[in-house]
């Protein structure tokens, strides 16, 4: 890679990667390509042609596990089968809703809609408990608006306005082809927009749920059963717990206050949206004319031109129900022992650096940097792949006797019940929640753990051929990242166990308060795709971005082969995109990270390294006094 070390003072980012632009193609079925992206596209191919493979007969199957996978996929790829049966398979759950006369009648086949992943007034889900984080706890959310993101709704957004347009006339035009008369159509999608209305002015905004402290709202069965009179919330607890004698974690309080004026004398309402948002959410798995009709509206939202090929969808459909099966086929077959072994070489050499860093730190108490330090001592470390999966991988099995709706139906309802048996059950800390062929990486802030998949553990990231500054730049700063998460607004606020609870003093959490809002600061406001970024939404990430990169860079350092400019470059390579404005604006309203061009350029220009490898001096555009960069860890 040549880069104009010139350019560089003027543009980091652009000096990487603005050549590579001109040229990059956006594929017709993504909103966007780079980085990421384009690892994203290696591994697809990559494992849809073992799946191929695997279904011919010419590679031969691992285990039980990936037979049922390689079934689901052949299934999921069999569109003259689907055709043939049309939108017989969804008559069943039509037939459910449409005898529904009240909200009794639904309160009977509540729970096996909710383990079905049907449209739900009520959203329930396992994780760990944020005060009792060696358990397994239940929370109960709100469901999802049709707009992504409850700003959408402003009467002065126009943005909102035409993106409703094009669900409304999306959601009519598939209520018709799966045989709705066109005015029962529009009444029925018109019935379901009043009653998503009724939500917005109750739910978070991606701002409100960035928030993790006041995600913890926890309540009695009982007190928590108060929010409605018209469905029995102890009742579906009870069916999926099999107990009322639990707590309840709220995360959306104000939500629950009007649950019950949402749902009074709305029963028509209700029953529209239960309708559309079935038959939009089972479309895709119909026939082929349905899958594309129903994706017009997502399309809009990120500006594909597209859908999927036959492949690619069977492939991600695949992946929704045996992405750890598939990840650990993955990280065992193409994610060799070397490679592991040094990319934990990296992660401690990460951890050693923060915990200098902490040992070293000028305004934290004594107290609150032990304690810092102590919780750093006890992170959680996953690299590649998971040694064992699930054992409830070996109770799915495929009926190819059966529709694909009729498999999805039956698969979701087993994975649902198992995530809902766990409640009140040890954490596994062993388990992993993404799956290995995942082009990503997290921190779970209430298990204090880092995951780094296999799949991301690659070039420009990582690769045995990059010198170690870059691959500091690259992978070694997701790392540290990652880790850095355990000390933003958010993770700083749970303890070495993934509690909920306060280790800090008064004074450490005010100065801590004042350097978060330095960084809100300094992007709050930032021109990015013809709109401007939000410092309060993106500031857990801006945070873990400053405190991995300068974590990296002394790691970096370290070595005997480090080279400054090939760290940065590298830097700025990882974080190439082109992508559709639909797709970056919509990323600007509901994405808690930063736009990749700012969290390659802002944080560069946050260290003082940056400007000694490139010489960038003041009257440089990449130059920032000295008294607006924002370090904090």
């Amino acid at each position: 890679m040549t880069v104009d070390l010139q350019a560089v003072k003027t543009d980091l980012y652009e000096a990487v990667n603005g050549e590579w632009a001109k040229t990059a193609q956006i594929p017709a079925d993504r909103p966007a390509t780079g980085g990421f992206q384009d690892l994203v596209i290696d591994i697809e191919k990559l494992l849809m042609n073992d799946l191929e493979k695997f279904a011919s007969g010419e590679k031969e199957l691992p285990n039980e596990q990936m037979a049922q996978a390689v079934k689901l996929y052949q299934l999921a790829l069999d569109f003259d089968r689907r055709a043939s049966e049309g939108t017989v398979p969804l008559q069943v759950e039509l037939d459910q809703i449409e005898a529904l006369q009240s909200y009794e009648d639904y309160q009977s086949i509540w729970h096996d809609w909710l383990l079905t992943g049907n449209a739900s007034p009520v959203d329930f889900d396992l994780d760990p408990d944020m005060k009792n984080a060696k358990v397994y706890g239940l929370y109960a959310g709100a469901p999802t608006l049709i707009l992504p993101e409850k700003n959408y709704y402003a009467d002065d957004n126009q943005q909102g306005q035409a993106l409703l347009q094009v669900w409304t006339t999306m959601a009519e035009k598939v209520l018709v082809m799966v045989g709705y008369d066109q005015e029962i159509a529009q009444k029925l999608v018109t019935e379901t927009k009043v009653f998503d209305a009724r939500l917005v002015p109750h739910v978070k905004s991606a701002e409100e749920r960035a928030d993790y402290s006041k995600m913890y709202n926890p309540m009695t069965v009982a007190e928590f059963a108060q929010a409605t009179d018209q469905l029995s919330l102890s009742e579906i607890i009870k069916s999926l717990i099999k107990t009322t004698e639990a707590k309840v974690i709220v995360t959306e309080p104000a939500y629950f206050q009007a649950l019950d004026q949402i749902l009074t004398d709305h029963f028509t309402e209700f029953k529209s949206w239960l309708t559309v948002k079935t038959i939009l959410g089972d479309a895709s798995v119909l026939t082929d004319d349905l899958r594309i009709a129903s994706g017009e509206y997502s399309r809009t939202l990120s500006g594909s031109q597209e859908a999927v090929n036959h492949q690619k969808f069977a492939y991600y459909f695949t992946m929704s129900y045996f992405g750890q099966v598939i990840g650990k086929y993955y990280g065992e077959t193409y994610f060799g022992p070397e490679a592991k072994a040094n990319v934990e070489y990296m992660v401690h050499q990460m951890i050693k650096v923060y915990q200098e860093r902490l040992e070293n730190n000028d305004w934290l108490s004594p107290a609150t940097r032990q304690q810092a330090i102590v919780k750093l001592t006890h992170l959680g470390v996953q690299v590649g792949y998971p040694e064992k999966l699930p054992a409830y991988y070996e109770q799915l099995k495929i009926d190819t006797g059966k529709s694909l709706l009729a498999n999805a139906i039956t698969l979701s309802q087993q994975l649902k019940a198992e995530s809902f048996s766990r409640w009140n059950q040890p954490v596994d800390q062993t388990r992993w929640e993404m799956s290995a062929a995942t082009v990503n990486a997290y921190y779970h802030p209430f298990m204090n753990i880092i995951v780094f998949p296999a799949a991301i553990l690659q070039a420009p990231f990582y690769s045995l051929q990059q010198t170690s500054s870059q691959n500091y730049g690259g992978i070694g700063a997701v790392i540290a990242h990652e880790i850095s998460h355990a000390f933003d607004n958010n993770g700083s606020l749970f303890d070495e166990y993934g509690n909920l609870k306060n280790w800090w003093t008064e004074e450490d959490q005010s100065h801590f308060k004042v350097l978060a809002e330095k960084m809100i600061k300094e992007f709050d406001g930032l021109p990015y795709a013809g709109q401007s970024v939000n410092g309060k939404l993106t500031v857990s990430e801006n945070i873990a971005d400053a405190g991995g990169l300068s974590c990296a860079l002394s790691a970096a350092q370290e070595e005997a082969d480090y080279n400054a400019q090939a760290f940065f470059l590298n830097w700025a390579r990882v974080w190439r995109m082109k992508a559709t404005e639909q797709y970056m604006q919509l990323l600007l309203s509901i994405d808690v990270h930063a736009p990749n061009k700012l969290r390659a350029n802002v944080q560069a220009q946050n260290l003082a390294e940056f400007y000694l490898a490139f010489d960038v001096q003041s009257g440089d555009q990449m130059y920032l006094e000295p008294d607006q960069r924002v370090q904090i860890w």
